[in-house]
């Protein structure tokens, strides 16, 4: 299986190209803090490569800047090229499948969301619209107010 999940910040603005058949991709690069200190007591970070495809890749060009924290969710790629001087050279990236907007940098969220094509989140409606949710802090196993009720008649085999 190859999946890969990332939470970070873009560390520069998305660049937005266009193939022979005028497909969209975009690249760009994000920080991901890693979840350790080194020996000197500070957080270091990774910085991944993504490319992204089509119309996902003209949103991510119009409505994320440098410093926009995203999730990134896809598949790791290896590829190879030869460079000028016929060395070979390895890439490796993530082909994302979702980007999500966090949040830019500095923001605390308020509305501040865009959706990406993954679905509306709790973040995209007003405090009055916000879905119901419950409040499982105390007892993880309580009740949410729905009913399941499952019968061997409707399984489809």
């Amino acid at each position: 299986m190859n999946k890969v999940f990332l939470i970070g910040r873009l560390t520069r603005d998305p660049e937005l190209r266009y193939t022979g058949s005028n497909v969209p991709v975009a690249t760009f690069s994000i920080a991901v803090n890693r979840p350790f200190s080194n020996q000197a007591g500070e957080r270091e970070a990774d910085f991944i490569n993504v490319v992204i495809w089509r119309k996902q890749a003209e949103n991510v060009k119009n409505y994320m800047t440098k410093g926009s924290q995203v999730a990134v969710d896809g598949r790791i790629q290896t590829r190879s090229y030869d460079d000028q001087n016929g060395q070979k050279r390895y890439v490796t990236e993530v082909v994302a499948d979702n980007v999500e907007f966090l949040g830019s940098k500095g923001s605390s969220n308020n509305g501040a969301n865009q959706d990406l094509g993954t679905g509306p989140t709790p973040y995209d409606f007003p405090e009055t619209q916000a879905p119901k949710t419950t409040d499982v802090t105390e007892n993880p196993f309580a009740d949410f107010g729905n009913s399941i009720e499952i019968s061997d008649d409707e399984l489809p085999f």
